[in-house]
């Protein structure tokens, strides 16, 4: 692991106070803040605005990279690009940015690998590695923006969906985006982030009661406890019931809208029978559900619906009343779509 703290780790308060311990004015830290979120400068001789020894000191201090980027695939339509990137302790992440017509989307990870097993996700079948300190976590961000610079291109929006469950690492995630947010630096709109989560109940209450202006979806796939339980095993420890009283708390503290997705699973949940069972479920909620043909992975065997069953489905779930949509499938020939991401080089070469 490398031996110096990564600089992107740091909130804007943190540096300002390393700066003025180090007899600088503090107006230096904004100087820093600026060079990093906004001309997105990752090298310590690229602040020609700071006295040269300061920067050296910055360089003898700080690690102003975590992520080296080992591949990057373009999926066929030139739309979707995946990078792997290597961490300093030989894990990997993969980062996807989506091209639309007037948004460029990052869909950024907060963990090598998953804990959380879900049966059809890639990720999941991997096993838990480690968190993503905050900075590891925006350096993504970051390092993508300065690509998209290149072409006179911007972030448009992040979705919080990459490699790893965000409420498991719940301080480090809301961290990153704060200072993504942060007003003098990258100066993103917390309503342009939407974190998804399984339903890790404890921290959706947390979030609900913090009030956040950030995005939230829920990962949910099933309507009753059996069948969600059978592929998301978080369903065990917080059933559905909880979940939704959960959900329902969150809706009512902080009025904004739940997105919850569903991975439309040929004859295992993508029947009339569980439309309506769905419906059902959501009455009454302020809500919104994106379904999407499930993506398929090495390790589960199970086939994704047929666009007539998925308009049939999202056909019941409007009738009840319920906003539905198919989201867009992206990336599937690069394996960078929803539940597709891993890390088969790094598991490779750490055998």
């Amino acid at each position: 692991m490398t031996e110096h703290p990564l600089i992107y780790d740091l909130d804007f308060e943190t540096l300002q106070n390393t700066l003025i311990e180090w007899g600088e004015p503090a107006f230096r830290a904004r100087q820093i803040w600026e060079g990093l979120y906004h001309s997105l400068w990752n090298q310590p001789e690229e602040f020609t605005n700071l006295p040269k020894s300061l920067r050296n000191r910055l360089a003898e201090t700080f690690s102003f990279s975590h992520l080296t980027p080992v591949q990057t695939l373009e999926s066929g339509d030139g739309e979707t690009s995946k990078t792997l990137f290597q961490l300093p302790d030989s894990r990997s992440i993969e980062t996807v940015l989506m091209r639309y017509k007037e948004r460029r989307t990052l869909c950024i990870s907060t963990q090598s690998g998953c804990a959380m097993g879900c049966v059809f996700c890639a990720t999941g079948q991997m096993g838990f590695g480690r968190h993503l300190s905050s900075g590891e976590i925006v350096e993504q961000v970051v390092y993508f923006a300065r690509q998209l610079k290149k072409i006179d291109e911007v972030v448009t929006n992040v979705v919080v969906m990459g490699m790893g469950e965000p409420f498991h690492n719940y301080d480090n995630t809301l961290k990153a985006i704060a200072c993504l947010n942060h007003s003098e630096g990258f100066n993103l709109g917390a309503r342009r982030f939407t974190i998804s989560t399984v339903g890790l109940v404890p921290m959706i209450e947390r979030f609900a009661q913090e009030n956040h202006q950030i995005n939230l979806a829920i990962s949910l796939h099933a309507a009753n406890d059996e069948l969600r339980s059978s592929l998301l095993p978080i369903n065990k420890k917080y059933p559905i019931s909880v979940l939704m009283n959960a959900v329902r708390r969150y809706v009512a503290q902080t009025g904004r809208r739940v997105t919850f997705e569903w991975a439309l699973i040929r004859d295992i949940n993508d029947t009339p029978e569980h439309a309506r069972e769905l419906a059902q479920l959501l009455k009454g909620l302020l809500c919104h559900v994106n379904v999407i043909p499930l993506n398929p992975t090495q390790k589960y065997h199970g086939e994704a619906t047929t666009r007539e069953r998925a308009e049939i489905f999202c056909e019941i779930l409007q009738k009840a009343g319920i906003p539905a949509t198919i989201r867009l499938r992206r990336g599937i020939d690069i394996q960078a779509g929803c539940g597709q991401l891993a890390t088969q080089h790094a598991q490779t070469s750490e055998g």
